[in-house]
């Protein structure tokens, strides 16, 4: 059994290093909307079991609802790692084998990359992991059993993650999927967004603030690509 796992914090005070751009309200508008794109492309996914959002907030669980998503409430507000963390005895708990889980700020992604994640190419390997745009960070983590690696999440995560799966002589398959890999952090990532813009919540979002033109000044790294 496969699950999808979702952390969702609290959107106030979401984003704030986008506040350059966006007022605080505005922040909070994109943060609902990212996270429904995300959770949208999952609960469209085949290959899933189901998906579990974790989170101590309510409008985090209205949204997580609306969509058919489980809510599993953490008994406090924590980090992404102790959300995490937390996902995993759930699946523990509850008979799960194999959890996905992804970050609930890519708006980018689509059904074909959570169903990409969701699968390994062996079957015999426990760790896939998807790395951010910069290989610092890790975007999504396929875990089977969900215990099997200790979790690392934050700074320099990706290569944390490949490290730790050494030590407990895991096997390591890595997906490299660029729309999957763009998580919105910097005014950079919203820029670029922008310019690869699709239908969904957070592309309405940012055309009803009028930002594009504004996003469009903003010069895009070479790193950034689809």
């Amino acid at each position: 059994m496969t699950y999808a796992v979702i952390p969702a914090k609290h959107f106030e005070g979401a984003k704030q290093r986008l506040s350059a751009l966006l007022e605080p309200h505005e922040r909070v508008q994109l943060a609902r909307a990212m996270l429904t794109d995300t959770l949208t492309a999952c609960c469209q996914a085949k290959g899933l079991d189901g998906v579990g959002v974790v989170t101590h907030h309510e409008a985090p669980a209205e949204i997580a609802a609306s969509l058919g998503a489980e809510v599993w409430w953490e008994p406090e507000a924590g980090g992404h790692s102790q959300a995490v963390a937390f996902g995993v005895q759930t699946c523990l708990q509850r008979g799960i084998d194999t959890m996905l889980t992804l970050p609930g700020d890519i708006p980018l992604v689509t059904p074909a990359d959570v169903e990409a994640m969701a699968r390994a190419a062996t079957p015999s390997v426990p760790v896939v992991l998807a790395p951010n745009r910069d290989d610092l960070g890790t975007n999504a983590m396929r875990l089977s059993p969900p215990d099997c690696l200790p979790l690392a999440f934050g700074h320099d995560s990706f290569q944390r993650h490949l490290s730790l799966a050494a030590e407990h002589q895991l096997a390591v398959e890595i997906r490299r999927l660029p729309r999957l890999s763009l998580d919105i952090d910097e005014p950079e990532d919203l820029a670029f967004f922008a310019a690869h813009r699709k239908a969904g919540h957070s592309f309405e979002v940012l055309a009803g603030l009028g930002l594009f033109e504004r996003l469009a000044s903003i010069p895009i790294p070479p790193l950034y690509e689809l």
